[in-house]
């Protein structure tokens, strides 16, 4: 596997040689400065490009090319939004930046309610506390109708929690669920979550499914002409949140999406992390249902504490089988004679960080570790198939 690890920008607090020197030679980098929506240049992607081999490294994947919400939604200018897209697909293959992650989940981009639960070591880990979310929307943010898409019981359960929460706690509560896009430390407001959640009223699962599809039959062929793959990233959490469709969650909707656009340049960033957040999905079966359409592994560990808490774990250690997972990606790679690039997704806070400020889940620290611990995984396994 390629071993890559995500960089933000100039902005970000992680330097470059902070990251060569955890062992990555791949960047997974995006254009965060380029409002979403307007085409990336082919100045600015050779801008980026040198800054980064001025480390010796290469930017190897976007992540992500945002989807602008309007496309999403299928209003507005999201015509001319697509014509962009287009253009800037073609502009990072002229580039010879051919891998591109994207996502489809409306307004959040992925949603936690703690963002430091302390592990035994001290280490600090994301997790998603249900009670905490439904007590966020229901009691705190007052989504209209919110009421609505939850039990007496469920509610009863949240507002238990609430009761136990100060008024500092509840605000940081409010804080970690509107976390801003990444690259960005801006949180979204009250005010602004609630005047874009009334965009998506009358848009459910079917319509946001045919949206993407549409969006998909447009870009897929340039992206097929180009020699570029397009990697869609599973809904985080692989639910509804705030009442929002979710269409890239389950084992059902992967396959209503590589159905309708059936070119292997529709392809899957494969998130152990995000998939493995519903139970039901079995993450063995995805690789090889969908072998010839994994084009990014972003690989990192979950532990379901019970139906409505799962924290993010160790990278081998969790709910996932990591040591089943590479197995079975050593044995696509070699089957399609590929290298798929791969970065440890996420990361513990450890002390040595702390001062440091970064983006939740990307503190340099936790990720080397993960790092590390994946490359001697895939190493042993290549050792005992080579026994």
């Amino acid at each position: 596997m390629q071993q890559t690890m995500r960089w933000f920008g100039p902005n970000d607090n992680i330097n470059l040689i902070d990251i060569k020197q955890a062992g990555a030679t791949g960047i997974v980098n995006a254009l965060h400065q380029i409002p979403v929506g307007n085409v990336w240049k082919i100045a600015d992607i050779k801008e980026r490009q040198e800054i980064i081999r001025n480390y010796g490294l290469e930017w190897t994947v976007v992540e992500s090319l945002p989807v602008h919400e309007e496309i999403k939604r299928a209003s507005g200018n999201y015509l001319q939004y697509i014509e962009n897209y287009k253009i800037s697909l073609r502009n990072l293959a002229e580039c010879g930046i051919k891998i591109i992650t994207y996502n489809f989940m409306p307004i959040l981009d992925w949603v936690r309610t703690n963002h430091n639960f302390i592990n035994e070591d001290g280490s600090k880990a994301l997790l998603y506390n249900q009670d905490a979310f439904t007590y966020f929307d229901v009691f705190l943010l007052k989504r209209p109708d919110a009421e609505n898409d939850y039990s007496e019981v469920q509610k009863q359960h949240a507002l238990n929690f609430g009761n136990n929460l100060s008024e500092e706690e509840k605000a940081l509560l409010f804080k970690n669920v509107l976390l801003g896009l990444p690259g960005s430390k801006i949180n979204f407001t009250a005010e602004q979550i609630l005047s874009l959640l009334d965009n998506y009223a009358e848009i459910d699962n079917q319509k946001l499914r045919e949206n993407l599809i549409y969006f998909l039959s447009e870009v897929v062929p340039v992206a097929a002409e180009s020699g570029a793959k397009l990697a869609i990233h599973p809904d985080d959490p692989p639910f509804s949140v705030l009442g929002l469709p979710r269409i890239v969650s389950t084992e059902a909707d992967l396959k209503a999406i590589f159905s309708a656009v059936p070119s292997t340049a529709n392809g899957l960033c494969y998130c152990t992390g995000s998939l493995s957040a519903d139970p039901k999905n079995n993450l063995e079966k995805i690789i090889d249902d969908y072998e010839d359409r994994i084009h990014f592994l972003h690989l990192r560990n979950t532990i379901r504490e019970s139906e409505t808490i799962f924290r993010e774990s160790e990278h081998l250690n969790g709910d996932v089988k990591m040591e089943k997972i590479v197995e079975k990606i050593l044995g696509v790679m070699n089957k399609r004679k590929v290298s798929l690039p791969m970065r440890p997704d996420h990361g513990f806070l450890h002390e040595v960080d702390e001062a440091k400020e970064t983006y939740p889940g990307y503190s340099l620290t936790g990720r080397l570790k993960g790092l590390a611990e994946l490359r001697g995984l895939e190493m042993g396994i290549v050792y005992k198939l080579s026994l």
